[in-house]
């Protein structure tokens, strides 16, 4: 999520040199060349990730749940709704690429104009699912040091001490 963020930060440094006030480029070609690359590296950034992202989502949930409500953040129900959402678009393009990528001819391999423009138009497709999580995914991190820092419910709770005895005077 932090190389998405980088990523993200260095389009944004990228798109506000290379466009006029009403946002245009100055080069259509270049532009999206580079916007290319971004949804390019973006994905590879998020490839780590995408396995265990269901897994990560459901523990959060499970986190926040359990946390006192007086220090839950009331943005981190949404920001897990627009992470789930965005999961479930990206495993829906992730199976059309791999169709997509099944039905090119025998020929298309990576260096291809067939393979290369195809994979480039299923990063452009995933590439606002994929700047979500870059967006929203710091609410996963910040669950779970909360979560980390509160007292488990399950802990016990310490016994307090004995009172002391004071011995009588006489």
């Amino acid at each position: 999520m932090r190389d998405s963020k980088k990523i993200l930060d260095a389009w944004d440094a990228y798109s506000d040199e290379h466009t006029d006030l009403d946002g245009w480029p100055h080069d259509d070609h270049a532009y999206g060349m580079r916007a290319s690359q971004r949804d390019a590296d973006t994905a590879e950034a998020f490839e780590p990730l995408r396995y265990g992202a269901r897994h990560l989502l459901a523990t959060a949930e499970t986190q926040l749940a359990q946390l006192p409500e007086n220090t839950v953040q009331g943005r981190w129900v949404y920001q897990l709704g627009v992470l789930d959402t965005a999961l479930d678009r990206l495993d829906e393009l992730h199976e059309q690429w791999l169709a997509t990528r099944d039905a090119l001819p025998a020929t298309a391999k990576a260096g291809t104009a067939d393979f290369d423009d195809a994979l480039a138009e299923h990063h452009a497709e995933s590439w606002s699912y994929l700047d979500d999580w870059a967006t929203h995914g710091k609410a996963v991190r910040e669950i779970n040091t909360d979560a980390r820092k509160a007292r488990s419910p399950l802990a016990p709770i310490p016994a307090p001490a004995p009172a002391r005895r004071t011995a009588a005077r006489k």
